[in-house]
């Protein structure tokens, strides 16, 4: 009786992966729909540059639709049906906007099914030029000298602007006072006018300032020099040993979202950016494709999310603050 309770036992899980494989090969038998931010910024971009390379290799429809930023669009992929066929494509906001927000509505770790990194966007250390400090180590014994004289641009709270900055902050132990604006235009024309005196700006905004000179670069965020901007130095290196920071842009799917369904949407997209033409269209964007494990993503978000926690805390970071 054993050994039939045994034989049993092992039909049954065997079955089970079986019809989880076939399960996967299956998909997809419809249209897949990447939910993603606004239209017309680089999450966008690359959501629709997978989008089109992916229905090219499924010859399957992946359809990107623009649903806004907020917490509404994670919600919405939180509460769709765990079948793969509706993602959610977005950047790292959608783990640090429940640490700003108390009432985000979604739990970025128990709602949803880490798929893969897509690919990261470092921020650029730029300062106007009349700025008296020339490297990271300048700048923060300036910061030191001179608490709460020197001021910084964000673009709205939770932004990666904001939060790259308030990470120096705490690390570097130094007081830089925030201008937050809600018009993208409106800091830029002031940080080169020379009424703000710096922004950790994003690689498309930070390097063609560089190059005409109207903004003088000092460090890049990422851990090791980004081909984004060549002969930057990162922060770490130059100042700050062990800063890090960088956007990135992940998809995932809703939580309990069979792994067969995770793992072929993950070759998937490991499958186009393996492309040389979308590395070089992303490059061009201001972004760098990676194609992670689900595995990694799942470590990155928690590492990040207890990281940056006590970062927000520290400088009392609540919504629209």
């Amino acid at each position: 009786m054993p050994h039939i309770r045994m034989g049993f036992a092992s039909a049954f899980v065997a079955s089970i992966l079986t019809a989880s494989g076939a399960f996967g090969q299956d998909y997809p038998g419809k249209p897949i729909r990447f939910l993603t931010s606004g239209i017309g910024n680089s999450v966008d971009f690359a959501a629709r540059l997978v989008a089109q390379t992916m229905s090219t290799n499924l010859s399957r429809q992946v359809i990107v639709e623009n649903r806004g930023s907020g917490p509404l669009l994670s919600q919405t992929v939180a509460k769709a049906a765990p079948d793969g066929y509706t993602v959610l494509f977005y950047g790292s906001t959608m783990w640090t906007m429940p640490l700003v927000q108390s009432d985000a509505g979604y739990d970025p770790i128990n709602d949803f099914s880490p798929i893969t990194i897509v690919a990261t966007s470092p921020n650029v250390l730029v300062v106007h030029p009349s700025l008296p400090a020339k490297s990271v180590k300048e700048l923060i014994a300036l910061a030191k000298t001179q608490p709460g004289a020197l001021n910084y641009a964000s673009s709205g709270t939770g932004a990666s602007n904001h939060l790259a900055t308030e990470l120096f902050k705490f690390m570097a132990g130094v007081n830089i006072v925030r201008i937050n604006y809600k018009d993208g235009a409106r800091a830029s024309a002031d940080l080169i006018s020379g009424q703000v005196h710096m922004i950790f700006g994003n690689a498309s905004f930070s390097v063609p300032h560089m190059k005409s000179g109207r903004l003088r670069a000092l460090a890049v965020t990422s851990a090791q020099p980004s081909v984004l901007v060549p002969g930057v130095p990162t922060v770490a290196a130059t100042g700050l040993p062990g800063y890090s920071w960088g956007s990135m842009f992940v998809m995932f799917a809703p939580a309990r979202t069979p792994v067969a369904i995770i793992n072929r949407l993950n070759q998937e997209t490991a499958r186009v950016l393996k492309q040389t033409e979308v590395r070089d269209l992303l490059l061009n964007a201001g972004v760098e494709g990676v194609g992670s494990s689900s595995e990694e993503l799942a470590t990155t978000m928690k590492s990040e999310m207890a990281r940056l926690s006590k970062v927000i805390k520290s400088a009392g970071i609540r919504g629209d603050s």
